[in-house]
């Protein structure tokens, strides 16, 4: 079992504990197509090109190209190269588990492209999430809560003359309140996705990069296993549909975004749009402090291994798609949800936990766009569907299961830019020997699963904002069958600098 950071590390920079693929775009397809603009070729300057390929094709043919020469997309290009990392100025701005693009100052006396030339790419957003009960709960309450963040990219190319390689460094912070609780909903999942984990200031990255050759690149630093394992993005405000499906489970020992901790990752393309990663991350429940702001050298009580194995289809085809299938290993050590240290059950002796030697689970993610156009591997409109699947170990999670999915349309109203209809539905499943627990203590109620649903519009009308009014439904919340359920109306909303 790995019991330090040092211990860690020395793992790391075995190249054993690394994962993800970091310079291969995620697939998105619910992120608003990018202006017009961005469909032409993203400026040098202000963006970090340590992702690209050191030569780019050459353009069409012109007085000076032979007829015969073959045009870029007739050129062999690896595979990851063909598809580098969303460019900053068509990142999606109210996804609150990836980096902000630059936003409502773009370019503001030529600062960005002065930046960008010298290897700097800056970011700020506020993302804020609104919702009130008028149906459920122990009473009616309106909340906001949001987070702040700003971030730093640094090509380490311009910088240092290390080709390949990016420093990336973001700190966040959250404040507000949270409906779940001010209104007593007793949902398992939070209806407001970007509270939690501690209303306070964090470093949420500082990691380092490297691309090695077309097909291996390295990770490292302070990061966190939902930015580069079971990725999904976070464009609803239901938790159950947002971010890395494990750490909605598995919370206590898989840390998702806004939480770091230190670890790696190591991608491998293996050809055709086929990749294998594997990483490895801290396990320390001091990261989950609310006075801690940069990182902790002890506490450690092991470490999360995640595996994960996929195949991603881009291009201008109209079908950009993804699928994934990934398992997880933690070595840190977990309580039984059932069982005292002499194997009865803890509600009635009350007794310490049976502790658990190692924790562990599986994951499927699927997104696919069904209809209309892409550019450069992003869906501009059409119809995307997709899903989520986890399952963690029953002796240690409370919450074992969960499966979401769902759909994504762009371009439901003609001549408006960047509008995206989004409508998802989940179960978040209370494991079976958690409910056994419940039947053990009279007039206790037995939980069960509980039952979601979201439907949002979302709007970009300047490119600088985003504005997404929403409904949800909870079925059954907290898994109790006899509570009623709940109605919430959100509007999430987020703004870049």
């Amino acid at each position: 079992m790995v019991r330090s950071t040092v211990g860690l590390l020395a793992l790391a920079s075995a190249g054993l504990c690394v994962a993800h693929p970091a310079f291969a775009q995620q697939v998105d397809i619910g992120a608003p197509a990018p202006p017009p603009a961005a469909d032409s070729p993203a400026p040098q300057t202000p963006g970090n090109d340590s992702q690209k390929p050191a030569t780019e094709p050459a353009g069409p043919s012109g007085p000076d190209t032979p007829a015969d020469s073959p045009t870029p997309s007739q050129r062999h290009v690896p595979t990851h190269m063909q598809h580098p990392r969303n460019m900053l100025f068509e990142q999606p701005i109210g996804d609150t588990q990836t980096s902000a693009p630059p936003g409502l100052f773009a370019d503001w006396r030529h600062t960005r492209t002065w930046l960008g030339e010298r290897g700097f790419d800056v970011s700020a957003r506020y993302a804020s999430e609104s919702a009130y009960n008028p149906t459920g709960g122990a009473r009616h309450k309106l909340t906001e809560t949001g987070q702040l963040d700003f971030g730093a990219k640094i090509d380490m190319g311009k910088v240092a003359g290390i080709e390949g390689g990016t420093l990336q460094a973001t700190v966040t912070w959250r404040r507000g309140r949270n409906l779940s609780d001010d209104a007593g909903l007793g949902t398992l999942q939070q209806v407001q996705e970007v509270y939690g984990r501690g209303q306070t200031v964090r470093i949420t990255e500082l990691w380092y990069e490297q691309k090695i050759g077309d097909a291996i690149e390295i990770k490292v630093g302070r990061t966190n296993p939902g930015s580069d394992f079971a990725v999904f993005s976070c464009h609803f405000e239901n938790l159950s549909f947002c971010g890395a499906q494990p750490g909605n489970l598995v919370g206590d020992y898989w840390y998702n975004w806004p939480v770091s901790q230190w670890g790696g990752r190591l991608h491998a393309d293996v050809g055709s749009g086929i990749y294998l990663q594997i990483g490895a991350y801290e396990v320390n429940p001091l990261n989950l402090r609310n006075n801690f702001f940069v990182a902790r050298f002890h506490g450690a009580t092991g470490a999360l291994i995640p595996v994960e194995a996929g195949w991603t289809r881009l291009g201008d085809t109209g079908h950009v798609g993804s699928y994934k299938v990934g398992a997880w290993y933690s070595t840190a050590n977990g309580d039984d949800i059932l069982l005292d240290v002499n194997r009865r059950p803890i509600v009635v002796t009350g007794l310490a936990p049976l502790q658990r030697s190692g924790r562990y689970g599986v994951y499927a993610n699927i997104q696919q766009q069904i209809t209309g156009t892409s550019k450069d591997g992003k869906a501009l409109t059409g119809l995307g569907v997709f899903a989520n699947v986890t399952q963690a170990d029953r002796a240690t999670s409370v919450t074992d299961n969960q499966v979401t999915g769902g759909l994504f349309y762009k371009g439901l109203l003609p001549g408006l830019e960047g509008d995206v209809l989004g409508v998802a539905v989940g179960r978040t499943n209370v494991n079976g020997r958690a409910a056994e627990a419940d039947r053990l203590i009279a007039g206790t109620p037995v939980r069960d699963a509980e039952y979601a649903a979201e439907v949002y519009y979302s709007l970009t009308p300047v490119p600088w904002l985003e504005l997404q009014p929403n409904v949800q439904w909870i079925h059954h919340p907290g898994g109790i069958r006899t509570r009623g359920d709940v109605a919430v109306l959100g509007l999430k909303a987020a703004l870049t600098l």
